[in-house]
């Protein structure tokens, strides 16, 4: 059986919407256009889902990080039937697919639960993803800019590679939870770890603790036959220049039959099918 790779039709797995708090999307009509017009046969779209409450009192670092993390609560509803009138006023042109991208918090497990027990039954596509840690002074955003990270999360593990383990270490618990039947099947961006990996004057490669439970990783992915976002953002970032996850990830997960579903993780309309061909050209 050849290796299964999840881009035999032209699909985007992972993109965003007006309804994002840190976007830029006027409406996401105008995106769904777009990847229509560049060929796309299917087109997930993969909102923030809303972050729990108690999370702006336990977190640290600029507010910003919290406060344009998820869609506003109040917005769920409006977020899902806008896009499933979208998906039926398109369904000729491609299959569109509704659903949350999911923050793991692993000491908020039932309120996650809770959300996708509520809202899953009116979503047939997701991502499960790591974008908080513990930190300096609380839980720190991973992704919020060079210098955040530096002072929120480096510097409380003490060094980049530590840093990079302890994502690691939430990623595995993250597939490991128990959060329902309505649980994304997707692992978003596996290497967000690195975005900023340009930016330290220190080793940035995976550390052979970090190796080791990447190996975990992604065997217990094949194992529950889950799948990968095989995020392209990471090459416009300024400090990253690379996929999420990055070639060495890609072949492992290629070896063990894992599908690699594209994410452009767009979020506003340029964003639209960029880097697909090198990824074609990667796998």
């Amino acid at each position: 059986m050849g290796v299964q790779i999840i881009l035999l039709r032209k699909r985007d797995g992972h993109t965003h919407t007006e309804y994002c708090p840190h976007g830029t999307v006027d409406d996401v009509e105008l995106l769904i256009q777009k990847a229509i017009s560049l060929g796309f046969q299917e087109y997930s779209i993969t909102e923030h889902a809303p972050l729990p409450k108690s999370i702006y009192s336990e977190g640290a670092g600029p507010a910003e990080i919290f406060t344009t993390g998820g869609m506003a609560f109040n917005d769920v509803d409006h977020y899902l039937n806008k896009m499933a009138r979208l998906k039926q006023k398109y369904k000729s042109d491609l299959c569109l697919h509704i659903g949350f991208e999911v923050d793991y918090f692993d000491t908020h497990l039932d309120w996650t639960k809770d959300f996708l027990n509520e809202y899953g039954p009116k979503t047939d596509d997701g991502i499960l993803s790591v974008h908080f840690l513990p930190g300096i002074d609380g839980l720190r955003g991973i992704d919020f800019s060079a210098e955040d990270y530096s002072e929120g999360i480096v510097r409380y593990y003490q060094s980049f590679q530590k840093a990079q383990e302890a994502y690691y270490d939430m990623v595995l618990r993250s597939l490991e939870a128990d959060l329902g039947p309505f649980k994304p099947t997707r692992l978003g961006h596996i290497s967000l770890c690195q975005k900023f990996q340009d930016f330290f004057q220190e080793e940035s490669s995976f550390s052979p603790t970090s190796q080791k439970i990447i190996e975990e990783i992604l065997l217990k992915v094949a194992e529950k036959q889950y799948s990968l976002d095989l995020n392209t953002a990471g090459l416009y970032k300024e400090f990253c220049n690379d996929i999420y996850p990055p070639a060495e990830l890609v072949k492992k997960a290629r070896s063990l039959n894992i599908p690699l579903v594209y994410g452009s993780d767009s979020h506003d309309l340029a964003d639209i099918g960029r880097g697909y061909t090198k990824i074609e050209q990667w796998i």
